[in-house]
């Protein structure tokens, strides 16, 4: 190895850079992205009269309703690889209490009053595991939504149920989704770049999240 670059998963990057995200990371996540924006508008149009002008900008009302479940599917489908991709850097660590302790030292952007932290922070790690978590219970109630013709009679009542469920769920993934892009543009400049370059900076990955750049480098400064 020569010592200008720092490899990482098979990428080469200058010597005051590494490699934050993979190609196929960045793919799947941007995958993802555009489904799930997708899954929002059409779901927003069939949830409420009131949005129901994403219809027309979708394709109508018939157009919507048969591709938000398949689109659905899709996004189901990147989550599952992420994880995958993730799993073991969603693990909780110690450092992440202290992190939620001083979680409004975080919002202030005084990160000198913050602990090191691995590949993701505890906040990066509470959105993806509710995120995750809420995809599956979307995934069960969408695919009882999706076939409502095979649903009994007398068990109507569960349907009902379930398109209640199916939307507050929904909700709760939009608020999610809101404060994952607002972090990612603003509370925490070059996230972003990040994810459509794949490299950051030695400094940002020192100051955001030290203990993952100590792992990968070996370096102590």
């Amino acid at each position: 190895m020569s010592s200008g670059t720092v490899p990482r998963a098979g990428t080469v990057v200058r010597e005051d850079e590494v490699v934050r995200y993979t190609f196929p990371e960045r793919v799947g996540h941007w995958i993802n992205g555009a489904a799930y924006t997708y899954l929002l508008g059409s779901g927003l149009a069939l949830f409420t009269p009131f949005m129901y002008w994403m219809a027309a900008v979708l394709g109508g009302g018939a157009t919507i309703r048969f591709w938000h479940p398949w689109v659905g599917l899709l996004y189901m489908a990147t989550i599952v690889w992420m994880h995958s991709e993730w799993r073991s850097d969603m693990r909780a660590i110690p450092q992440d209490e202290t992190w939620k302790k001083n979680i409004r030292a975080y919002v202030e952007n005084r990160d000198d009053a913050m602990p090191p932290q691995e590949r993701f922070n505890a906040g990066q790690k509470q959105f993806w595991w509710v995120m995750l978590w809420c995809s599956l219970i979307l995934l069960v109630t969408g695919i009882v939504m999706w076939f409502p013709e095979k649903m009994p009679f007398s068990l109507h009542w569960v349907l009902t149920l379930f398109v209640f469920i199916h939307s507050a769920v929904a909700l709760i993934t939009i608020a999610a989704f809101i404060i994952h892009v607002y972090m990612s543009l603003w509370m925490t400049p070059g996230s972003m770049k990040a994810m459509i370059e794949g490299h950051v900076s030695t400094r940002w990955a020192r100051a955001h999240h030290r203990l993952w750049y100590e792992r990968i480098t070996g370096r102590r400064n």
